[in-house]
């Protein structure tokens, strides 16, 4: 009896990558990954890593990330054009872009390379929190498809209610993994990073149009770390330093259960009052 192969994660669908005949790479967005306008940005930063992972001249693993959001993916197919710009002994430097009909919604940078067995020490604090199975799982409103691709489990911060009222700061903490539930890698890491809304929700306790303009990770865990991670609960905790004349930041640290840092982002986020 011939054995049916089991369906991929709806993750790995959703960055899966082909070559194609004029050298690029081609993906395709996935219903599953959608956002209130094109595609969650999360995922659209996971398939540029894993189109850097997938070039045979990549060097080693990455070490950061940064995805500028020049406009609008839409549904369908999208080529991304990798090239390696320069490559050091120990690290690799990469431009990518994202088109769609010949034109650029996305580009970015990405730094690869090898890690040495150094002195190390990490400055932040672990949030302190309750264990993950103890905090009642938490979802978005059903329209934010993405999402329910997630187990969100918030110790503080929750989505507001529309018209909640106005927060006194932007924290949001929570644990959170893939689901169902998935090993950690690279590019999911690299999504995990942007499951953070809008820090102008929170603080306004209210929606309104917002969308990420630049998104920068950090890479602080190597391969191995991600191993022993696993499938396991991820902590994450975001907030803004300042909103101002229509944009603001988001600071972000993702934590593994036992403590240890496994990335930290920046973005830059527009917002509609």
């Amino acid at each position: 009896m011939t054995e049916i192969a089991a369906p991929p994660h709806p993750f790995d669908a959703a960055v899966a990558l082909e070559p194609t005949e004029d050298g690029h790479t081609r993906g395709r967005t996935s219903p599953e990954y959608t956002n209130m306008v094109g595609p969650f940005g999360g995922v659209t930063a996971a398939a540029l890593l894993r189109a850097v992972q997938q070039h045979p001249d990549r060097l080693g693993d990455p070490i950061s990330l940064t995805v500028n959001y020049a406009g609008p993916v839409a549904d369908g197919e999208f080529d991304i054009t990798v090239r390696a710009v320069r490559t050091n002994r120990t690290n690799q430097h990469w431009l990518l872009e994202l088109t769609q009909d010949g034109m650029v919604t996305t580009t970015a940078t990405a730094v690869f390379g090898t890690r040495r067995d150094t002195w190390s020490d990490t400055e932040l604090d672990v949030p302190e929190v309750p264990p993950a199975e103890t905090v009642p799982a938490r979802t978005f409103p059903d329209f934010i498809a993405w999402a329910r691709n997630y187990e969100m489990r918030f110790v503080e911060g929750a989505v507001p209610e529309q018209d909640a009222g106005e927060h006194p700061d932007s924290t949001t903490t929570l644990w959170v993994r893939d689901a169902p539930v998935r090993p950690l890698d690279f590019p999911a890491l690299t999504a995990l990073c942007d499951v953070f809304y809008p820090r102008v929700f929170l603080r306004r306790g209210r929606y309104m149009p917002a969308g990420t303009v630049s998104l920068t990770v950090y890479f602080h865990a190597d391969a191995a770390q991600l191993d022993a991670q696993s499938d396991d609960f991820v902590l994450g905790t975001a907030r803004t330093h300042r909103f101002s004349q229509g944009y603001f930041d988001q600071a972000a640290q993702l934590w593994s259960r036992d403590g240890t840092l496994l990335a930290t982002s920046h973005q830059l986020v527009y917002f509609k009052d």
